[in-house]
């Protein structure tokens, strides 16, 4: 199966892959666009400009053209397109010309995990994070995963509770869709 986790930033992501990396150890991870762009070099704006999104997006993308089976990505375009939605220069976001591309890659997954915000206090932020960033890409990734109003038809499942329990959410779709 391809997995993608997705969610906003400190919502668990890192952790969930992390415990599902090692109840599923034949699965690949796919680290997210940010740290594969900065391992090459790419300078990202402080706070991330539309531009940095979008290069994000692009690499998203691009990482779910692999065709590999047992893999697991953390975050997927649905990610990048919540925080170019929740933007302040959201307008400077062309997103009709993106969907075709954003639905095709979506398309390559078997499954999204949403981690959604519970409890402002789970993970705490340090003083340069932005939590008003933060909660409203939250609402967005909700908006945009539940509601589905751009038919991305990808499955998703929202988790929550501790790393494991949510872990342990994520096996039990799985084996309920082995049956």
């Amino acid at each position: 199966m391809r997995i993608a986790i997705s969610g906003t930033h400190r919502a668990g992501k890192s952790t969930l892959i992390e415990e599902l990396s090692e109840l599923l150890p034949s699965y690949v991870t796919v680290d997210e666009p940010y740290h594969q762009l900065e391992e090459e070099g790419y300078e990202f704006a402080s706070p991330p400009s539309v531009e940095d999104f979008e290069e994000q997006l692009a690499r998203s993308i691009a990482d779910l053209d692999d065709d590999s089976r047992d893999m697991l990505f953390d975050r997927c375009p649905v990610d990048f397109l919540g925080y170019l939605l929740a933007h302040e220069d959201h307008d400077a976001f062309d997103l009709e010309a993106w969907l075709p591309r954003i639905r095709g890659a979506l398309r390559k997954l078997d499954l999204l995990v949403l981690v959604g915000i519970e409890r402002r206090d789970r993970i705490s932020l340090s003083a340069s994070e932005n939590e008003e960033l933060r909660l409203a890409v939250d609402e967005k990734l909700k908006e945009l995963l539940l509601d589905d109003p751009y038919d991305f038809g990808v499955e998703v499942l929202e988790v929550e509770g501790s790393p494991r329990a949510r872990a342990k959410q994520v096996l039990e779709h799985l084996r309920g869709e082995a049956r």
